[in-house]
């Protein structure tokens, strides 16, 4: 069984609780990041040296963050050249063409708008284990979802 590290930058404590859900649901073992606002985001992308977190597998974005867009988050991430090649999605519920025509631009894998619907949120599992089907994780043991925010280390 392989297991992937995913980052969601994401807000909505439901969001985050139905993604879990759709992640079990597809057995989509792995490690999610939560980041709840573009400031920590930002601060997680641009300080790697010193959080020292793992490379994830897959950025999950929502683009509508407090205190910084995920514009100038994805901006951010492919700025920096040991992220550039890690794959974003977007996970919006924006429905703008200039929001889907700057992500396209800077590289997103998909733009997947957020469904209002129960059934259709749980199929995003189906959607995040087809986008990490080529990644490559080691080996992890039991099956699990594992969720946990990031917190900015002090040093």
């Amino acid at each position: 069984m392989k297991s992937f590290n995913i980052v969601l930058a994401e807000d909505n404590p439901a969001d985050i609780y139905l993604i879990r859900q759709a992640l079990t649901e597809h057995q989509v073992w792995c490690d999610v990041c939560v980041v709840k606002d573009g400031k920590s985001a930002i601060r997680l992308f641009s300080d790697r040296s010193r959080s020292n977190p793992p490379r994830p597998d897959l950025i999950l974005l929502d683009l509508n963050l407090p205190q910084h867009d995920g514009i100038e988050i994805l901006k951010a991430i492919r700025g920096r050249s040991e992220l550039s090649q890690v794959p974003v999605a977007i996970l919006s519920s924006s429905e703008s063409p200039r929001d889907h025509r700057a992500a396209n631009a800077l590289g997103v894998v998909q733009y997947i708008q957020k469904p209002l619907e129960l059934d259709a949120f749980m199929s995003l599992g189906k959607t995040i284990k087809e986008l990490l089907r080529d990644a490559s994780a080691p080996d992890a043991g039991p099956p699990a979802v594992r969720i946990y925010e990031w917190q900015e280390s002090s040093k």
